[in-house]
């Protein structure tokens, strides 16, 4: 029996084109800045996000965690959401990376407040942290894929003055498909941007961090620290390229998907915190009293899914979700058994 997956949009297989470009792709040492690929594919995103330079890495924490290292200063503090990717699932690489500490507001809707933001600043007169960066996530795959609004977003870099921003957009590309915003249009208030393309876009690995060239710059040096210098990497750059081509059109699909399996799960769990009409990108989280035994009833029915915190379960769509699958998915959870393992 073919295993239904929806423990992450990161367990998707490259296409067979994707296989044939890595095979084909025209190489050179990209630690020397002479791989055609990779540098195709950095101003291809580049350009795309609206931003002057972009950088090839192997994942989109180091991307983070590169631009924490280029924008932050040691011993201040970086104003984010407390359910965060860079707060909550990078096992604390900001401080032992960069020296920061975060200053964490509340995030229940995916989103910051900018007054949230305003005080944080304003707290470094009353021997609080001064704050070196304001970083944001979009969407935001704890609060079940959230997305912002542009109003917000605009309204959180006023608040943020001349402090930088820092926009980890691992699923940006999720957002332009349910929004019809472009991803240049919510990456033009910011400093910097991530985006991940081994998520919903298929591609078997790397991230781009993209923003302007000075912080780009110093982006490459700091790559180099942390061991991300890469050789021939045209081989991972070519089905990147592809999957900024081919891949974008098709995730309303996934979010479709994704809406089924809340309303199936809202359906079998009233009082498990999840409205279906907030689930507008891939990603259902939701609260169940007892994850480890649904998930190996699951994993009985042929459906892998997973957890995020104590006590909060996590469904992805992807690629590799069809139909067929989804509706094994479906059948799996209205069938479940209640908490209690009855």
């Amino acid at each position: 029996m073919d295993l239904v997956d929806l423990r992450s949009d990161t367990v998707t297989q490259p296409t067979t084109e994707m296989r044939r470009a890595m095979a084909e792709a025209v190489v050179g040492d990209d630690d020397y800045g002479e791989d055609p690929t990779v540098r195709a594919l950095e101003e291809a995103f580049a350009e795309r996000l609206g931003k002057p330079a972009s950088l090839f890495v192997p994942s989109g924490t180091m991307a983070n965690q590169i631009a924490f290292r280029v924008l932050t200063t040691a011993g201040t503090a970086v104003v984010a959401g407390r359910r965060q990717h860079v707060v909550s699932y990078e096992y604390g690489a900001a401080a032992r990376n960069s020296a920061v500490q975060f200053h964490a507001l509340d995030d229940a809707d995916g989103m910051l407040a900018p007054a949230d933001v305003a005080w944080a600043r304003e707290a470094s007169s009353y021997h609080h942290p001064a704050v070196s960066l304001v970083s944001i996530e979009h969407t935001h795959m704890a609060a079940s894929g959230a997305l912002w609004s542009m109003d917000r977003l605009h309204a959180v870099a006023t608040a943020a003055g001349d402090v930088p921003v820092h926009l980890d957009g691992a699923r940006l590309f999720n957002a332009e498909a349910a929004t019809g915003v472009a991803v240049s249009a919510w990456a033009a208030p910011v400093t910097t941007v991530m985006c991940c393309l081994s998520k919903g876009l298929c591609a078997p690995v790397g991230s781009l961090l993209a923003g302007p060239d000075d912080v780009i710059a110093q982006a490459r040096l700091e790559r180099k620290r942390l061991g991300g210098g890469m050789r021939q990497a045209g081989v991972l750059a070519a089905p990147g390229l592809l999957a900024l081509r081919d891949m974008v059109e098709r995730l309303p699909e996934d979010h479709a998907r994704a809406v089924r399996l809340a309303e199936v799960v809202a359906e079998r769990w009233p009082a498990c915190g999840l409205d279906p009409a907030r689930v507008h990108t891939n990603i259902v989280t939701f609260a169940h009293g007892a994850p480890e035994k649904l998930l190996a009833y699951l994993a009985g029915e042929g459906v892998l899914a997973g957890t995020i915190a104590p006590e909060t379960v996590r469904l992805v769509t992807h690629k590799d979700v069809d139909d067929a699958g989804l509706a094994r998915a479906l059948a799996a959870l209205a069938n479940a058994p209640d908490e209690g393992g009855r």
